[in-house]
């Protein structure tokens, strides 16, 4: 008496296949934009470290983290506070304040101050008078830290608290503000407060790691796909 025989035929299903191939290039797409998000970030990070000298300003085309000097003097008058930034787990704001060079004003984070215990006060760090230099970094401009509504404290006069701060609403105040605003490298420099920027939370390895999670799923959905698409008759 003879034995059946196993023969491995291609049949794939049209339902597996048409989900798969949604799939694949969603996972492959999810996988290469947190690739390009990683390489950004080193790039990003390699300029912030960068210790080489800076350039004057203004720059033809600033990017984030590159080292610049300004000379100019602050404006005394308009100052935004940035909220929700805090300390050594103390409340506090950063300090955005207008600086006037010979090529119009740049917006320049002056660093941390804390929060009076009165959320209806706002604080009111002294301004340097004079001509000044500093030097500071290429920044990009701010977003929420903490989902919801900022008060509003002194809406259409100044200091003005903010949650956020982009180029058109700043704009609406300053006409001739530059595109890009300036963070003071450290505590010595003229005007600043307390400086001690830490780093961003992810890095470009987390990116990477995200990433070959992606192209993973990717290559397990295709796998598992063409596994299923075999199936086996048997003969007597």
């Amino acid at each position: 008496m003879m034995g059946s025989k196993s023969h491995w035929r291609w049949r794939p299903n049209r339902a597996v296949w048409g989900i798969a191939l949604g799939l694949f290039p969603l996972l492959v797409g999810l996988g290469t934009w947190q690739l390009d998000r990683g390489f950004d970030k080193a790039e990003r990070r390699s300029r912030w470290s960068d210790s080489d000298g800076s350039v004057e300003w203004p720059v033809a085309s600033p990017l984030e983290g590159q080292p610049v000097v300004l000379a100019g003097h602050y404006d005394d008058q308009r100052q935004w506070l940035l909220d929700n930034r805090t300390r050594d787990g103390r409340p506090g704001y950063e300090v955005l304040q207008p600086f006037h060079t010979k090529d119009g004003p740049v917006l320049v984070n002056r660093g941390w101050v804390p929060a009076p215990e009165d959320r209806q006060r706002l604080p009111a760090p002294e301004v340097p008078e004079g001509r000044q230099m500093v030097q500071g970094r290429v920044w990009d401009w701010p977003t929420p830290l903490v989902l919801g509504p900022v008060d509003a404290v002194n809406p259409d006069d100044w200091p003005r608290r903010v949650a956020s701060l982009k180029l058109a609403k700043a704009r609406s105040s300053i006409p001739e503000l530059a595109i890009v605003p300036i963070r003071l490298v450290n505590d010595r420099q003229p005007g600043a407060l307390r400086t001690g920027w830490t780093p961003s939370r992810m890095d470009a390895a987390t990116h990477y790691g995200y990433a070959v999670q992606w192209f993973g799923l990717a290559i397990v959905l295709l796998t598992l796909t063409i596994a299923t698409s075999f199936r086996r008759d048997e003969e007597s």
